[in-house]
């Protein structure tokens, strides 16, 4: 290759096809994790914001991500404000170096699904068939009846990510959530998802997300890291958002 054809490295650092990736010196690393399962994942009832506590396997869900992350460094902690969600991070944030402080935002709670909290499939199929009709049209800006839609849901933890990524420029943040609200951080990282895209995001309970989020850039590290559940039974990926539950 002579030096006229020989590819020239830029100024601007760019990737392959002309990606800017976010600079790691004023980018946030968020690891974004799902909780454990939950009580009401097992009856196969929809949670929303209802609080509902981590089941018996949800909690040794819990005690091998904390194992798998023992000793590990992150600037801050943070979690949906929810039972399962809190008791998921205080049972790895104990086994962190330092230990870090938990901090609940309410930014970070799951989608509101209204009336539907505490239904099964089968009673939602019963009583809100216009509900999963208007859904199966438009997934992305239905709201669920006396709830929130995607969109909604998208603009409030989508908020909650801007405002962690600005108070921790240049750190590494972890954050223990729900399957909408990684979901969500996954968008941000792809600057948005493709609407038939969002059902085919499967996330596991206690799996890590890693995303990168600079002010206007966005790089997605890791999807749905569930490796340290291998010895465990299977970990539950339906949710609220899929029309399934969470």
């Amino acid at each position: 290759m002579t030096s006229s054809t020989r590819p020239r490295a830029h100024k601007g650092r760019l990737a392959p096809f002309g990606f800017t990736p976010p600079d790691r010196r004023s980018a946030t690393e968020f690891w974004v994790v799902r909780h454990g399962e939950s009580t009401w994942n097992t009856e196969g009832r929809y949670q929303g914001q209802a609080d509902v506590p981590l089941s018996h396997v949800g909690i040794l869900q819990a005690a091998s991500l904390a194992e798998r992350m023992t000793g590990q460094h992150f600037d801050a902690v943070y979690t949906s404000d929810l039972r399962r969600a809190a008791q998921t991070a205080e049972a790895v944030a104990e086994r962190l170096e330092g230990p870090p402080p938990v901090q609940a935002d309410p930014g970070l709670r799951e989608i509101d699904v209204g009336e539907l909290s505490g239904l099964v499939i089968a009673d939602i199929r019963e009583q809100y068939p216009d509900y999963l009709e208007a859904l199966g049209a438009d997934p992305w800006a239905t709201r669920r009846p006396g709830g929130e839609s995607m969109e909604d849901l998208y603009a409030r933890s989508g908020a909650a990510f801007e405002t962690l990524r600005a108070r921790h420029s240049g750190q590494r943040v972890l954050v223990f959530t729900h399957g909408g609200v990684v979901r969500v951080a996954v968008g941000l990282a792809l600057g948005g998802v493709p609407a038939n895209a969002w059902a085919r995001l499967s996330v596991t309970n206690t799996s890590i997300t890693r995303v990168l989020l600079g002010e206007n850039s966005g790089t997605l590290l890791g999807f749905n890291d569930d490796a340290h559940l291998e010895d465990l039974i299977e970990a539950t990926e339906a949710d609220d958002v899929l029309g399934q539950t969470q």
